[in-house]
């Protein structure tokens, strides 16, 4: 699966016009990190995103920040021990589930930063909580990411 960032948001914009979304508002962009990558220094002033992690073409995480979560947004998903939920944790837990079977809590950061490829999605925060959930709800089924939620959600 290729990540036509271009497209993902023409098609967001469509959808959020559907919902009667002002699109004015919405002031929505992207940004491509590709493999190896940094994670971010931290999320724009202002603004919202929603992230997307991406090996050889699978998606394997999508989430959403609001415009308070700088960690969130710039290193929890490097670290297992960070977060309840993470894409380490997540790799380290029921990679080897999917092909990954010799990552684990020393050499998991970089792989991420190695193997994946990174987009970040943002919107400008007065656009709305509900308009940031409908752009993750609109990526996720897009993408059909691996590893998404609790398992408790599934």
């Amino acid at each position: 699966m290729d990540i036509e960032t271009n497209q993902l948001l023409e098609d967001f914009l469509k959808i959020a016009k559907l919902a009667y979304i002002d699109l004015s508002k919405i002031n929505a962009s992207y940004e491509s990190l590709t493999a190896p990558h940094n994670p971010p220094k931290r999320l724009p002033k202002g603004k919202m995103a929603v992230y997307v992690f991406i090996y050889k073409g699978q998606a394997l995480k999508v989430g959403k920040v609001g415009p308070k979560s700088q960690a969130r947004y710039t290193s929890q998903h490097y670290n297992p021990n960070s977060s309840r939920s993470n894409l380490a944790k997540s790799l380290i837990e029921k990679g080897f589930s999917y092909g990954f079977p010799n990552i684990n809590e020393e050499n998991v950061t970089s792989w991420i930063m190695k193997n994946t490829d990174r987009y970040n999605f943002t919107i400008s925060a007065s656009s709305g909580k509900h308009v940031l959930s409908l752009l993750e709800a609109y990526l996720q089924c897009r993408l059909k990411p691996v590893f998404e939620g609790f398992a408790s959600q599934k």
